[in-house]
């Protein structure tokens, strides 16, 4: 074995923006994203973004529902969420304040990613609300931030009652489990 220090490179928001291909950026290390997913994620997420659409234009929220866009976290980390709700409007290129809300459909290809890493960073960077939907166990997971800064929800499946969220520190909305998960 060589006493050689592996060599690991360390990329940061400016090579990304020169890749090719479907990527993220998790603290410097190039992280491939899966090939797209399967036609009851795409529904699933389609749903969501209808439903969240809907509760912020009936409550005249100041947010905007985003699809699949970069958001940079940081010199070296760059995901991208299937949805994300930013305070305000959309901006001009990628999201580039924390997020009022996060959405990730689980499929095989990144379920450990979504459930591990992700729910790590998002709650590390504050996001309010990471909202995940399970397609396989037809359940949606509503984590918020407790008052010591962890997440904490329910898992709830789609005879579960409608839930209030408050996004951007004013507007509650309602997302009804039944809607999307049927």
């Amino acid at each position: 074995m060589s006493t050689a220090p592996q060599y690991q490179p360390h990329y940061t928001v400016d090579d990304y923006r020169h890749w090719e291909g479907r990527w993220e950026l998790w603290e410097g290390t190039a992280v491939a994203m899966s090939p797209s997913p399967g036609g009851r994620h795409a529904e699933l997420a389609a749903r969501m973004i209808m439903a969240l659409g809907r509760a912020i234009e009936t409550r005249e929220c100041t947010a905007t529902v985003l699809v699949e866009i970069d958001w940079i976290v940081a010199r070296d980390t760059v995901v991208r969420p299937d949805i994300t709700v930013v305070c305000g409007p959309a901006p001009e290129g990628h999201v580039e304040q924390v997020p009022g809300l996060v959405v990730e459909v689980l499929s095989a290809s990144t379920r450990a990613r979504d459930l591990v890493f992700k729910r790590q960073l998002y709650e590390d960077q504050e996001v309010p609300w990471y909202l995940i939907v399970d397609p396989d166990e037809r359940t949606i997971q509503l984590l918020s931030r407790r008052q010591d800064g962890r997440y904490d929800g329910p898992t709830v499946a789609a005879d579960a009652d409608p839930a209030t969220i408050t996004l951007c520190h004013d507007c509650d909305i309602v997302i009804d489990p039944a809607r999307i998960l049927r």
